[in-house]
């Protein structure tokens, strides 16, 4: 298999329509049928690494089967050249017809489909040019190394895949599902939302959901690449393909089976892989005029000795051929795309999924990071410290607070409502429920409006008097976020919440300062608790931001911001930065909004995605020195006459070689320097 641009075999299968762009507002979504440069025909776009499974060996695919013939073919040749020299050259010309026949075939049908000048053409020309001059030798090799360079980058890019793909195994075929008439086993594919399951100690679970009864340690490595395994218990969200540990769960079911979190990554993944980067594409346009260019300037090297200079015409002729091989840009087009697939790969495997090259592109870029705070910087898991009574009982104001921040998915609202039911009360049903991210959450109990709102939304509503401005203002100063519950209109009481920084989180802020970055938080919270949570870390702070507000700021930070939170009021933040990074644990909306997520939840992916980045940029300019180099360094002593066709091949081939193994290193583990040895 070769590059994906200019062989016949494309190792990285593109969808006929792709953006070039993620999906933020301020670069919308061109949708453009790619043109391919020096490719063979639409018939064989499938790729080698499609072919390669893992009940399949790459011997057993038709490509494979061919190539193996063909080197069989020339060993053949070889060892009668020893035994039989006078016979040999009809071994060879055998050889390089059988292994040209089909590049050859390729070659005519890209041409009639519009695009002649592939990599087929190019090899067609030199190995069947090398039997019309007597170098019959030659041409097997050509055509031998050719194939089995083909092959060996087809393995090299299968492994890469397979890396991810190996992810669908992990989720279990079937599940035993409660129901009233006791536990029935079903396909794991077909559980949908409200189902409940059972999960025996050391099973695997077979679809996301929460956790209903029981408490045990889940194992989350192959999702997340978390080597411990983490505590679960009732109302804690499990992940489909993860192990369970000692003890019997029950899960209610929360995403359909086939919906789950390891498919949505091996999704994104494969999307990601079908979007182009902008290096690709400037190497793709760059192609599709470079190739049209060897075959000029391989004919000017044919004719213009002969003509100009008398030079013998076996001579130039065979020069010409060479400079056909050396001037093939596989090694130059794959360099990026090998690069960009493995570097995905590599991040599915450590729970850092990237939604394509061209993030990886803004990620390198990155010297900002902006932080939401709740459920980002600090812990997901709030906790109610205060209830102050002011019109009503605080019962009541729990009460009512609880129900109506139920219809929310926001962790302040998760908070409040756990508080309310871990104290025994009853939630009423609530009617006419709004969220308006940032300010408020409202709803109708009964025949009475509830509110839930930040102080300064509330004063806007109705005005707070003397006392409850000095109260919020106490609990402020302590670090802590207030929430005013109005009912009716009236100030019903407030509830004071707390959040602690995640334990992570002093690592991962140092880790992102030794790569060279700023860090600021950015926070619709208050002054003094954002202050109160990021001072010891030593980071600036922006608080009392709306979401338009955040917008607004991430714009004002300059190029190259990365912007991580979690929640919907981040999304149009996510959006508009340069790059958006979802939290694992985060909503629907900024998941989907988002370029890249940390499915393991933690902020020390942060610092490992630009490393992460910055490695790749390295190797995909690192392969574009190596194809470069090489070619120039093989062009001029093949125009000086001192190396010829064997030379120009394997340096095709070594090039197109030394930069898959260059691509395969990004597959290594590595995490992002840690301060102190860390």
């Amino acid at each position: 298999m070769t590059c994906p641009t200019c062989a016949p075999d494309a190792p990285y299968p593109e969808a006929d329509d792709v953006s070039g762009s993620t999906n933020r507002p301020r670069r919308p979504r061109s949708r453009h049928r790619l043109a391919t440069c020096a490719q063979g025909d639409a018939a064989t776009r499938e790729s080698a690494a499609e072919q390669l499974t893992p009940a399949t060996p790459w011997y057993r695919t038709g490509a494979g089967g061919h190539a193996l013939c063909v080197g069989v073919l020339f060993a053949m040749a070889v060892a009668l050249s020893l035994a039989l020299p006078e016979r040999a050259p009809w071994a060879y010309a055998l050889t390089t017809l059988v292994g040209a026949w089909p590049l050859a075939r390729k070659a005519a049908s890209g041409a009639l489909a519009g695009r002649p000048f592939g990599m087929s053409t190019l090899v067609s020309l030199a190995a069947l040019g090398a039997l019309l001059i007597g170098e019959a030798a030659e041409g097997a090799l050509v055509v031998t190394l050719f194939l089995l360079g083909e092959r060996l980058e087809g393995v090299a890019a299968a492994r890469a895949r397979r890396s991810v793909s190996a992810l669908a195994a992990l989720t279990p075929k079937t599940a035993r599902v409660l129901e009233a008439g006791g536990v029935r086993v079903l396909s794991a594919a077909s559980l949908r939302p409200g189902q409940r399951v059972r999960v025996a100690p050391g099973e695997r679970i077979p679809a996301d959901g929460v956790v209903l009864e029981g408490a045990s340690t889940v194992d989350e490595s192959p999702l997340t690449g978390e080597s411990v395994p983490r505590s679960r218990g009732v109302g804690e969200a499990v992940f489909a393909g993860s192990v369970n540990g000692e003890g019997a769960l029950t899960v209610a079911v929360t995403r359909p089976g086939d919906d789950n979190l390891l498919a949505r990554t091996q999704r994104l993944v494969d999307e990601a892989q079908r979007r182009r980067s902008r290096s690709e594409r400037l190497i793709d346009r760059f192609s599709r005029r470079y190739t049209p260019g060897v075959l000029a300037a391989a004919l000017l090297a044919a004719l213009l000795p002969p003509l100009v200079a008398g030079a013998a015409w076996e001579t130039s002729l065979y020069r010409a051929l060479a400079l056909l091989l050396i001037g093939c840009p596989c090694a130059l087009v794959l360099g990026v795309p090998a690069a960009m697939t493995s570097a995905l790969a590599a991040g599915a495997r450590r729970g850092l999924l990237v939604k394509g090259g061209a993030v990886f592109e803004a990620l390198a870029r990155v010297r900002t990071v902006a932080l939401d705070k709740t459920g980002t910087l600090s812990q997901a898991r709030l906790e109610v410290t205060d209830v102050v009574p002011l019109g009503r009982s605080a019962e009541a104001v729990l009460e009512l607070a609880g129900a109506v921040e139920a219809t929310s998915a926001h962790p302040l609202a998760q908070a409040i409502t756990a508080h309310a039911r871990a104290a025994g009360l009853s939630l009423p049903e609530v009617s006419a429920a709004q969220a308006l991210p940032g300010r408020a959450v409202a709803g109708t109990v009964g025949d009475v409006r509830v509110v839930v709102a930040s102080p300064r939304y509330a004063a806007l509503l109705t005005p707070l008097g003397g006392a409850v401005r000095a109260r919020v203002a106490a609990l402020e100063a302590a670090g802590k976020t207030v929430a005013v519950t109005l009912v009716g209109g009236e100030v019903a009481g407030l509830i004071a919440l707390r959040d602690a920084v995640r334990p992570e989180a002093r690592r991962a802020t140092e880790a992102l300062r030794a790569l060279g970055l700023r860090v600021v938080v950015l926070t619709g919270d208050n002054r003094r608790a954002a202050a109160a949570l990021a001072a010891p870390l030593g980071l600036e702070v922006r608080a009392e931001l709306l979401p338009e507000a955040k917008l607004r700021l991430v714009e004002r930070l300059g190029p190259g911001v990365m912007m991580v939170g979690d929640g919907i009021n981040d999304a149009p933040a996510l959006a508009r930065a340069d790059v958006g990074v979802a939290m694992g644990g985060g909503t629907d909306v900024a998941l989907e909004t988002a370029d890249a997520a940390l499915l393991r939840a933690e902020l020390t992916g942060v610092a490992d995605l630009v490393a992460l980045a910055r490695r790749a940029l390295r190797t995909v300019r690192a392969n574009i020195a190596i194809a470069l180099g090489l070619k120039a360094l093989f062009l001029a002593t093949t125009l000086l006459g001192v190396t010829g066709l064997w030379a120009a091949i394997l340096a095709d081939t070594g090039a197109t070689a030394l930069v898959t193994a260059n691509a395969l290193r990004l597959l290594r583990p590595t995490t992002a320097p840690r301060p102190g040895g860390r």
